[in-house]
């Protein structure tokens, strides 16, 4: 029987180390009760129990943000009064007051209808009422709970965006 020492020896195979196979084997653990689909949807999205809320003209939604640096930057950033427009018939976009921080940032995303959005390159909040292909430079910040249709109609709206304290 070969010594524990022999077993992480790094030997090539069809190029790849052994040491690289037990690695990669070690990374695919999920989370227990989890699919990997399911970590993969959930990426990005775990509650921080920072709830939002968003006042429109006639409504108010709200929001959950995620566990990031960038999502507790835009959390100190509120309250907000923003004006959202139309963008790519897909989402309601605005400028926000200074750049996020993009620390431990993923490189971007593939976002759905309901998303809360920060993308880098312009310095915007997006909020999605459409899917919409991986988009490098955008940022998770959270997820419309309730309401997130009425980001369809057409136009720009008023929005104010504020904590919800518990």
């Amino acid at each position: 029987m070969a010594d524990q020492a022999d077993i992480f020896q790094t030997v090539p195979v069809s190029g790849i180390s052994r040491r690289s196979v037990i690695g990669g084997i070690a990374g695919l653990t999920l989370m227990p009760g989890q699919s990997g689909a399911q970590q993969a949807e959930n990426a990005g999205h775990q509650d921080i129990g920072m709830k939002i809320r968003i006042v429109l003209e006639d409504r108010t939604l709200t929001g959950t943000l995620v566990d990031t640096p960038t999502a507790r930057d835009f959390a100190a950033l509120l309250p907000l009064t923003l004006t959202l427009t139309d963008y790519a018939a897909t989402e309601k976009i605005s400028d926000l007051p200074r750049k996020l921080s993009r620390e431990s940032a993923p490189e971007g995303i593939d976002p759905v209808a309901g998303d809360i959005a920060y993308y880098a390159p312009w310095g915007n909040l997006a909020i999605f009422h459409k899917a919409f292909r991986y988009s490098p430079g955008l940022i998770s910040l959270g997820v419309i709970d309730t309401g997130g249709e009425i980001f369809t109609r057409p136009g720009s709206m008023q929005a104010t965006i504020e904590r919800i304290d518990e």
